[in-house]
């Protein structure tokens, strides 16, 4: 056993620690948001790939806790050694497990690379063995880099934008300063190799083998989440090399639906959700200054809305039972951004965007609240918790299966 006081490690964007508590008195608050929201359907075998944080974990708690199925999750994580504490998401993924055994549900995870044949085959014998068909699989994976199995290739993803300089205001985290910066745009290699981590590759790897174990039930759904976002930050993303990837992976899911529905009548989608605050999007220029003002417009009128209240919303709207199909936009999406890009919010967010100083972060936008909800990410600033106290940093469960070789 190993107590310590545990005190942020935040440099910037990079959280190198995580507490505990603060991550389990998170994981606790989600999860009693997902037991009061009704989805309207239940979804009885779920497989997240992504489970541990954002919206791969909310969609784990609101399909289990919410809907009251049996969950397996994919993921990647780290665990607790004598010199640091775990991940955020190895915390996440610790405490819904505890919960799930308290109150006598299905709840398992992985913890492994999902793009190796490794962690595929170890899911498919999982399933085999303690879950059956499926009838939902959510894709919800951010990664910087991706061995391929088939060639042994390492691709690493880049943050740039395609065909010109990026420039443009970004927030300094060192000393809360606003600050010009440029980026020099991406070569053919870097785009392809950011296709190769972050489109849908994978995915379809994924769905493709899933379908060939016969593991997917009558009227199995797939989705993947995908982000398109406005204005003021589409030179650096969606017109960038992230851009580039989510492009792919949308094309993945139209070229994956006629699959799905000559395979277990079912469909593929892709879910538009709304920008959040997660690690890899603190590192994206302009995006925190973005979601700084979002996030105060959105709660002045009224409009916002947490990740597992979204994804309650999506199961609920387009994959509760009784629904024959789910009814995406003309686009082809699933738009659980549509009260983010509504034309009267988007109006006043670009009109404060261009009024944002070092001086007017906290009048114009709502910085200190992006700082303390990044902060609780990693279980930092979380209430009710003493930070004073030394806490147990070794936690593990018996219902998570380490396929790292790593921890304690």
């Amino acid at each position: 056993m190993s107590k310590q006081v545990v005190t942020p490690r935040i440099r910037g964007y990079i959280a190198t620690n995580a507490h505990p508590d603060g991550c389990a008195a998170n994981v606790q608050s989600l999860w009693a948001h997902a037991r009061t929201t009704s989805t309207g359907g239940k979804l009885d075998n779920v497989l997240v790939i992504g489970s541990s944080t954002g919206y791969g974990l909310a969609t784990t708690l609101c399909t289990n806790f919410s809907s009251g199925g049996k969950a397996l999750g994919v993921c990647l994580e780290r665990p607790s050694t004598e010199e640091r504490t775990g991940s955020a998401g190895w915390y996440n993924v610790v405490e819904a497990t505890r919960i799930a055994q308290e109150e006598y549900r299905t709840l398992r995870t992985i913890n492994g690379d999902c793009f190796s044949d490794e962690v595929k085959a170890a899911t498919v014998a999982e399933l085999k063995k303690n879950f059956g068909k499926l009838n939902f699989v959510a894709y919800s994976i951010a990664a910087p880099r991706r061995r391929d199995p088939e060639t042994g290739i390492t691709y690493s993803s880049v943050l740039k934008p395609i065909g010109s300089t990026y420039r443009g205001k970004t927030i300094d985290f060192r000393n809360d300063e606003v600050i010009d910066t440029e980026i020099d745009p991406a070569d053919e290699g870097e785009i392809r190799d950011t296709v190769k981590v972050m489109g849908g590759e994978d995915w379809e790897r994924w769905i493709k083998l899933l379908i060939e174990e016969d593991l997917l039930d009558n009227q199995c759904y797939t989705v993947a989440y995908t982000y398109i976002g406005p204005e003021v930050t589409y030179p650096i993303y969606r017109a960038g090399t992230i851009g580039r990837a989510k492009e792919h992976l949308e094309m993945t899911g139209a070229r994956l639906n006629p699959l799905m529905q000559a395979a277990v009548d079912g469909g593929a989608y892709v879910s538009a959700n709304k920008a959040t605050i997660t690690q890899a999007s603190a590192a994206i220029p302009a995006v925190p200054l973005y979601l700084s003002v979002l996030r105060k417009v959105l709660k002045e009128k009224n409009l916002e809305e947490t990740v597992i209240a979204q994804i309650a919303r999506m199961v609920h709207d387009h994959f509760q039972n009784g629904k024959p199909w789910p009814t995406p936009s003309a686009d082809g999406l699933i738009h659980l951004d549509d009260w983010e890009m509504r034309p009267d919010v988007q109006e006043i967010v670009k009109e404060r965007f261009a009024q944002i100083t070092t001086e007017t972060l906290n009048t114009v936008g709502d910085y200190a609240g992006y700082k303390q909800e990044f902060e609780q990410l990693f279980g930092f600033g979380v209430p009710g918790v003493d930070y004073s106290l030394p806490t147990e940093i070794h936690r593990t469960n018996k219902d998570i299966i380490d396929m790292t070789g790593g921890g304690n």
